[in-house]
């Protein structure tokens, strides 16, 4: 896995930072409600456009981070990584939900 640059406590990239990502999710079921959770985000996401209803963009945010948080504070037992790193973790969000979907990763 690697290591944060020593000089800023940071990842210098999203590459350098997913090792650490998919190591902050080695419980299995903390995965599968990450995936879970993050297709219902794509299905929010879709009803809006196709309803024009605004609620479900209001929505995304509650149904992802509701997912992962349990994913994190029930089963794997630490802080989830969108605290410190609110962009890469959702990138690793998405990356990981297609990494799963097609069978690159293991359910």
């Amino acid at each position: 896995m690697s290591q944060p640059d020593p000089a800023t406590g940071r990842y210098a990239s999203f590459e350098a930072f997913y090792p650490f990502y998919i190591h902050e999710h080695s419980n299995r079921i903390c995965r599968r409600i990450h995936v879970v959770g993050t297709g219902l985000v794509i299905s929010a996401f879709v009803t809006a456009l196709l309803t024009r209803n605004p609620w479900w963009f209001a929505a995304m945010p509650v149904i992802g981070y509701g997912f992962a948080w349990v994913g994190h504070f029930v089963f794997e037992k630490n802080t989830p990584a969108t605290f410190k790193y609110p962009l890469w973790s959702l990138m690793g969000d998405f990356r990981l939900f297609f990494e799963t979907v097609t069978g690159k990763r293991r359910w």
